[in-house]
């Protein structure tokens, strides 16, 4: 039921988004008059985690900036990569293009994982992708709560002898400085693994966080 639930709620998300985005092609509304793919939707809210050090940060403590929120995995042998590179690779693509306005923006990777993403663990993994990049972790209690925030499904998979992996939804939200949802960047570009896709990836986060971050 909690699995049914979340998914129920993110499948609204991607349907607002999706509507929205086609409501757009008609030709009504362009440029300037713009709206926001997620304008409206239920995403984002109150969460307490802890930083590299341990340090706590709040969803408040993001607001008055930009902030793009990702929930993965340190332990995830595929996605997760994938997706986090092809995000930071879009942002510093924005930031060298635009760094007054990338200066606005906080990129944050949540961990779904806390039984292994220990906040030392997190930070080793974050520093890989790009200093820019707050890696954050909790107790279980306060990943969900993170989790739920967002829409976020995830779940343990079936303990094996070399560990488990963890089933999630796989999404780059970017987030108003307000607080509300603007759009899902488009990391999922970059799935092959490929320099091509990774280049697509990165041009397409660049392009939404030049259309939306202001």
């Amino acid at each position: 039921m909690k699995r049914r639930a979340m998914l129920s709620r993110l499948c609204a998300t991607f349907a607002l988004s999706l509507s929205l985005a086609l409501a757009g092609c008609g030709g009504a509304s362009s440029g300037a008059d713009e709206r926001p793919p997620l304008e409206g939707a239920a995403l984002g809210g109150p969460f307490t985690l802890v930083d590299k050090t341990g340090r706590t940060v709040k969803w408040s403590d993001l607001r008055g900036r930009y902030a793009i929120i990702y929930f993965g995995y340190t332990f995830c042998p595929d996605a997760c990569p994938l997706d986090v590179q092809a995000m930071m690779m879009g942002f510093n693509r924005f930031a060298k293009e635009h760094p007054d306005l990338a200066a606005k923006v906080q990129p944050v990777f949540i961990s779904i994982d806390p039984e292994r993403d220990t906040p030392e663990v997190v930070g080793q993994w974050t520093a890989a992708f790009s200093p820019r990049l707050l890696g954050l972790t909790g107790t279980p209690a306060q990943v969900k709560q993170a989790a739920d925030a967002f829409a976020a499904y995830y779940a343990k998979g079936d303990e094996t002898s070399g560990g488990y992996l963890m089933d999630h939804s796989r999404v780059a939200y970017l987030m108003a400085p307000n607080g509300d949802p603007l759009a899902m960047l488009p990391v999922e570009k970059a799935a092959k693994g490929t320099p091509e896709g990774f280049k697509e990836a990165s041009a397409a986060v660049a392009a939404d966080l030049e259309k939306w971050v202001k």
